[in-house]
């Protein structure tokens, strides 16, 4: 891979606006605390959509506050992955043109002819309007519908030079314009049309994908960001998009089609088909335990998770011990709040931790905020040390005050 460098000519600032960065923050909530890092790619492609389709070092810093992350390291994210633009490009279109060997043999070389004498001599050159940038990438993804071209987020396949210069003026032009084959053809069906599943009646012909405007309207499926598009396929005034409406037909269709098909019993279930057979008074009843004793989980109520086949209740508690409970924060990934999770279980001391198999950790896995983190974060094997008078690294450290516990919070 070549080197990859930030432009040479930056703007001062950047910032996300509202929407984006409310949407940023949805997005960052999504996983556990200390893990934010993990959000660092959607953020970049979002900054880029905003920017007008190129990453800036100001964009850069911004991403790495928000995710209290060292510039350097969502600076070597963004370098690494070829998806970000690291100088600006086209304002209507980056057209990027696939020229790995199934495309080439189909005719890639004549595309960039075309976007050399079209757009600029060189690739990552913008044309005298701003409009228009190219350059040759590797595999795209579609070989079976070679050559093709991948605009922003969306890939146009099928391309001759007639329907590649007439992409082009559609979109200087912007007028709408289908992503997908150019030819007629469905997606990467035959391209003399349907060979299998011939006994279905596909009614949904003409209908998808929907043509886009490529000029940073509200309806373009690759539109900047900063227009008013939502993940969720709605505007931000609660609008279905056109790309929505589509999929919505698909799916009738769809439904249409099984609603036809004959209807077909599921086989029950190992677990349920046992069950059946076992009588009702084989059931135990779960009998109340004193105070200092383990207990057992009453029957759950609305909301509360339900014990399956794959999960046993561990040993609880009513309260701790002499009324001394473990400092569970000792445990890494385990904060104040979430110790109080802990503690509202009946868990309070590190023994108890310790004695967890397989089930016991299904079982109080399904009842925390976050699914994963007992085993991610190894709380069986410091448990056994800490219950036993030893010390871990990270005890040591939270002893010594260097770990804040804001930053083991859920």
């Amino acid at each position: 891979m070549a080197v990859r460098r930030l432009a040479a000519e930056q703007p001062e600032s950047f910032e996300f606006t509202e929407r984006n960065l409310a949407w940023a923050k949805k997005v960052i909530d999504r996983y556990p605390a200390g893990r934010q890092a993990s959000a660092v790619i959607p953020l970049l492609w979002r900054a880029q959509e905003q920017n007008e389709g190129w990453v800036s070092e100001p964009a850069i810093r911004y991403v790495a506050d928000l995710l209290d992350m060292p510039n350097i390291r969502v600076l070597e994210v963004a370098t690494f992955y070829t998806m970000f633009q690291l100088q600006p490009v086209g304002k209507k279109a980056h057209i990027q043109v696939c020229g790995t060997t199934p495309c080439q043999l189909r005719g890639s070389e004549d595309l960039i002819k075309i976007c050399k004498s079209r757009i600029a001599q060189h690739m990552h050159e913008i044309s005298e309007d701003g409009n228009f940038s190219w350059e040759e990438v590797e595999c795209l993804g579609a070989c079976v519908n070679a050559p093709m071209v991948q605009i922003f987020k969306d890939t146009y396949e099928d391309l001759t030079e007639e329907s590649f210069n007439q992409l082009i003026d559609d979109i200087a032009a912007g007028k709408e314009v289908t992503p997908g084959p150019q030819n007629g053809r469905r997606f990467a069906m035959a391209e003399g049309g349907q060979t299998t599943l011939t006994e279905i009646d596909d009614n949904t012909k003409g209908e998808t994908p929907v043509p886009q405007v490529v000029d940073g309207a509200e309806n373009a499926s690759h539109s900047f960001a900063g227009a008013a598009i939502n993940a969720g396929g709605h505007d931000f005034n609660g609008v279905p998009t056109p790309a929505e409406d589509a999929v919505e037909k698909v799916r009738v269709a769809f439904g249409a089609r099984a609603a036809k098909a004959p209807a077909v019993a599921p086989a029950p279930k190992k677990a349920e088909a046992e069950s059946e057979k076992k009588p009702a008074a084989a059931k135990k009843k779960a009998s109340k335990p004193d105070a200092g004793t383990p207990s057992k989980a009453s029957a759950p109520t609305a909301g509360e998770p339900q014990s399956g086949a794959d999960e046993k209740e561990p040993e609880l508690l009513k309260k701790a011990r002499g009324g001394n409970p473990d400092n569970l924060k000792m445990l890494k990934g385990v904060g104040p709040k979430l110790e109080a999770t802990l503690n509202e279980l009946g868990i309070f001391h590190f023994d108890q931790v310790a004695s967890w198999g397989p089930q016991e950790i299904t079982w109080v896995d399904s009842r925390l905020k976050f699914k994963g983190r007992i085993e991610r974060d190894g709380w069986i094997e410091q448990a056994k040390t800490l219950a036993s008078g030893g010390e871990t690294e990270f005890s040591k450290r939270v002893e010594a005050g260097d770990v804040a516990s804001s930053k083991s919070e859920e």
